[in-house]
């Protein structure tokens, strides 16, 4: 007989995420419980929802309040609690925290997201799982002059990198020799400002790459599976703008081979849940960058390519059930292409533009998806992103999905605040992404200036 699910569930999250947790609960008859910063406690999607409030707006006092979220959870009954993602979602404390007061954690335990949540552990459990990595240094940097040595071994441009940054913090570039004392200093001085420790590493810039991510997910008992790839490259200050699967990007024989590589390199380090491991296209190579212990923002484009509800399957491998298909029975068809609409001018630089939604008609048709959690009236905050919206659809291939996509834009109406959907037009327009030429370096379509 398999394991019960839970009763009730706190979504320490917010926004589009909380609604679609909360979409997955009501699936399974479980009670969702939000937890809410101040600013939120009044939002359309907290409607007819129990809420708790965690504290002030910010971030920090709220959201990001370990202790607190934890105990919300105890408070309101709950037996288990999500992270979403984002927020606490790679947090080891958290699964801690909660394994301490009987709450179940909604994701992978707490010493796989910490051994993932060091960049250069993670690299050599993976080489040493079989998966092709980035060169660099070996682990963390002992001081200039090592960071010469490596920068002249693995040639240049070379990256240093925060051991436990993110979001683009605790990087910089050295392009030739004369560069890397200075650029190794100031990528300790941001990571100390930033992360609260001045731990460095280097690595190969591959400034060409293509990015490109693979879905995995595992259970408690060994078995882990993949779910196809999706490729991120438009990008703008490493923040991801557009998403697709398959990826235009990669042979089949390479995708075949790399996908079922992460799988087993999943089950090696013992994890449980979902998971995205984020590479680097290199040549004819993909090479791990990093393993993020948690679904990603685009995890709707693998939904939409597989049928499968990657947050259904979360909860039931969270409440001790084996995963439910094998490898062979997750399908991978069409073409899905995912933009996010962001309160945004990318004309001005992505400047975030918080205020109040006055219209809000999202486009609906056969092959659409729109996960959001606005409507007219929402007041966007100040403290938070600025995501309004994810725009799924799929087509029979990849031209016919970039049609619809740019028909389902076209019909996407937003007053009240700018939004990225005119970038997206014109990125999907442009011959570059058509005819898949571009990288990270550029978006396609668009004043290489705004990125």
């Amino acid at each position: 007989m398999a394991p019960p699910l839970f009763h009730r569930l706190l979504v320490a999250n917010r926004g589009e995420v909380a609604v679609r947790v909360a979409r997955a609960c009501d699936a399974l008859g479980i009670t969702p419980v939000f937890a809410v910063s101040e600013a939120d406690r009044a939002a359309p999607y907290t409607r007819d929802r129990e809420v708790v409030v965690l504290g002030p707006g910010r971030a920090a006092q709220s959201y990001l309040d370990v202790e607190r979220v934890v105990q919300a959870a105890v408070q309101t009954r709950c037996s288990a609690l999500h992270p979403g993602w984002g927020f606490l979602s790679e947090n080891p404390l958290l699964a801690t925290l909660c394994a301490q007061h009987g709450v179940t954690f909604v994701g992978p335990p707490a010493h796989v997201t910490a051994l993932m949540g060091s960049k250069t552990r993670a690299k050599a459990a993976m080489r040493a799982a079989g998966m092709a990595v980035i060169p660099g240094s070996n682990g963390v940097l002992a001081g200039a002059e090592e960071a010469k040595r490596v920068a002249a071994e693995v040639g240049f441009p070379v990256l240093f990198k925060a051991e436990n940054g993110g979001g683009g913090r605790g990087m910089r570039i050295a392009r030739t020799a004369d560069q890397v004392e200075t650029a190794y200093a100031e990528a300790q001085a941001e990571a100390r400002a930033a992360f609260g420790g001045d731990r460095v590493f280097l690595e190969k810039l591959l400034e060409t790459g293509r990015h490109v991510e693979i879905q995995i997910f595992a259970d408690r008992y060994g078995k882990a599976v993949h779910l196809g790839e999706r490729d991120c490259t438009v990008q703008r200050n490493h923040q991801k703008l557009i998403e697709e699967s398959p990826s235009p990007a990669i042979s089949a024989d390479l995708r075949a081979a790399t996908c079922a590589a992460a799988a087993r390199a999943a089950a090696a380090v013992g994890y449980v849940g979902a998971g995205t491991m984020e590479m680097l296209l290199d040549g004819d190579t993909l090479r791990f960058m990093e393993l993020n212990c948690r679904l990603q923002v685009e995890h709707t484009v693998s939904e939409e390519r597989t049928g499968v509800d990657l947050v259904i399957a979360q909860l039931e491998v969270a409440a001790g059930r084996p995963l439910r298909w094998s490898q062979d029975q997750i399908p991978l068809t069409g073409h899905v292409i995912e933009c996010r609409i962001n309160a945004e001018d990318p004309s001005d630089g992505f400047k975030p533009a918080p205020g109040t939604v006055t219209t809000w008609r999202p486009p609906t048709g056969d092959g659409i998806r729109v996960d959001t959690h606005v409507e007219a009236g929402y007041v966007v905050p100040p403290f938070y992103d600025s995501l309004l919206a994810k725009l799924i659809v799929k087509g029979a291939d990849r031209a016919d999905a970039i049609e619809r996509m740019i028909a389902a834009l076209s019909a996407f109406e937003v007053g009240g605040v700018p939004t990225t959907i005119p970038m997206h037009v014109a990125i999907l327009k442009s011959e570059a992404f058509r005819t898949n030429r571009y990288d990270t370096r550029s978006i396609p379509g668009w004043p290489t200036s705004a990125h």
